[in-house]
């Protein structure tokens, strides 16, 4: 393994202990913080989660969520952290690899369907992998990988894994570049630095861009990724837009369009860690410009769009995670471009891993270390 590799996995890998937490204590409130649109109030849920991905709503206020360690959990409204659900896969608990997201099925309420990603491991290494199943009394039931990503590569970086369903149904996996191999971003022959359009059996939709084109896998409906960790259903437009981490600066908000190619490594606004430039600058003919970009890089993890009149002035703004400054943004929008910033929980001191609209309006933030879901109530 070359040496800043093995710097990387050391810094990212962390002790992802699967055991039940302990007894639940009503942790104290981080209380009101000021904002540009005035005060808002900050209450915890729970607290106690263990190194945890992601987080979607099941009825009733209950919490499904994601520990990395490969433990996902339901927790409930009054806060409670449920026993391990069984029947989940084996995962590659390595580096960022895991337990990653978790959404549901859009027909849950009948189904009981959701999808599980995660670092699968096998004989050549780990690759993302998404499953589906039936959760049924604290049991996942029958199970069905319907991806893998191609190819499987023996490290612990950069496995992307959001998934979103668009409003035909359809649903969208980002996967990173795995790092040591960025210039297969741009192969369509690999899923490596993509992100997939499926069906939910597992099958390819009839209209994908890059089907029947050559050595193109059918999956693919964008290319040119470095490491997307946020997707998001655009509540107008319909449009996916997802985010990804630059290397050193450049981590960029992208508006997918079929068939597009992103750029990296050939273009980007980040440097090498070693402080080299990478490729050829940040723009070629071809290749699709981000929306909105950060440098320095923020990191950015969790993502949501809040649409609902509880959200009050935040209605219609972009809501994204920072795990690299402890924090969480809020971009307004105008004309489907960002015109403002304003970057809220800077003295929070814990990642923010996850950012969601739940069914009350309301918007969550799932932190890291502490492993809290917070609830914020937007401002008058």
């Amino acid at each position: 393994m070359r040496p800043i590799l093995a710097i990387i996995l050391a810094l990212l890998t962390c002790a992802c202990d699967a055991a039940p937490p302990g007894p639940f204590t009503p942790p104290k409130l981080p209380g009101t913080i000021q904002t540009e649109k005035g005060p808002v109030q900050i209450g915890v849920v729970t607290a106690g989660l263990r190194s945890p991905w992601s987080l979607a709503f099941l009825p009733n206020g209950r919490f499904l969520v994601t520990e990395r360690g490969g433990t996902l959990r339901v927790v409930e409204a009054d806060g409670r952290i449920g026993q391990p659900i069984k029947g989940v896969p084996q995962v590659h608990a390595n580096g960022q690899g895991g337990l990653l997201d978790v959404i549901l099925d859009p027909s849950f309420a009948a189904n009981q369907t959701i999808y599980l990603s995660y670092a699968g491991k096998d004989r050549n290494g780990a690759r993302t992998t998404v499953m589906r199943a039936v959760l049924r009394d604290q049991k996942l039931e029958d199970t069905k990988v319907i991806f893998r990503q191609q190819p499987s590569i023996d490290n612990g970086l950069h496995f992307g894994s959001r998934m979103v369903f668009d409003r035909d149904g359809n649903l969208y996996i980002t996967m990173g570049e795995r790092y040591e191999l960025k210039e297969r971003a741009q192969d369509t022959s690999t899923t490596l630095g993509k992100v997939v359009r499926i069906k939910p059996d597992g099958s390819i939709p009839a209209d994908n861009p890059l089907k029947g084109k050559g050595r193109a896998l059918p999956e693919v409906f964008t290319y040119g990724h470095r490491n997307p960790q946020g997707a998001v259903l655009h509540p107008e437009t319909g449009a996916i837009w997802i985010h990804e981490h630059g290397p050193m600066g450049g981590d960029e908000i992208n508006v997918l369009r079929a068939g597009a190619n992103y750029g990296w490594p050939v273009i980007t606004y980040g440097l090498d860690y070693s402080g080299d430039t990478i490729g050829e600058g940040s723009a070629r003919a071809g290749m699709e410009q981000p929306l909105y970009q950060w440098t320095p890089s923020i990191a950015p993890s969790g993502m949501a769009f809040l649409t609902s009149e509880q959200a009050g002035p935040w209605r219609g703004n972009l809501f994204v995670g920072s795990l690299k400054f402890t924090m969480l943004v809020r971009l307004e929008l105008k004309d489907g471009l960002v015109v403002h910033e304003e970057r809220l929980l800077q003295g929070l001191g814990d990642r923010v891993r996850d950012v969601r609209q739940g069914p009350d309006g309301l918007l969550y933030v799932l932190t890291e270390s502490q492993g809290r879901i917070l609830r914020f109530t937007a401002p008058e």
